[in-house]
């Protein structure tokens, strides 16, 4: 059964934001955060568990941009979410230098 085209994204544009952002944007926002983690937390134990929680974390931020209304405001959001992570990974190696 085919979906319904009200449903349906009408803009090229907000169809590429979605798709771009379920992509790109949920592959930074997964790394970002598990290098975050790492930073603070046992760095060997995060990159090992970040070889499966990584995938899972990647498809779930996937089906949300696709639920989103607007492209642009899902690629805002986890701009934002990878920026911050990045911010946390800068302090996390201030703090906390991987020696060894």
């Amino acid at each position: 059964m085919p979906a319904n085209p009200k449903y349906l994204t009408q803009s090229i544009w907000q169809r590429i934001a979605k798709i771009t952002a379920a992509i790109l944007g949920g592959y930074l926002v997964s790394v970002s955060f598990h290098l975050a983690l790492a930073s603070w937390i046992s760095h060997v134990n995060v990159i090992i568990t970040m070889a499966f929680s990584g995938f899972i974390l990647w498809v779930v931020l996937m089906i949300v941009a696709f639920l989103a209304k607007s492209g642009w405001k899902i690629w805002g959001i986890y701009l934002l979410l990878t920026l911050i992570f990045c911010s946390i990974i800068y302090l996390g190696q201030i703090y906390n230098p991987i020696t060894g």
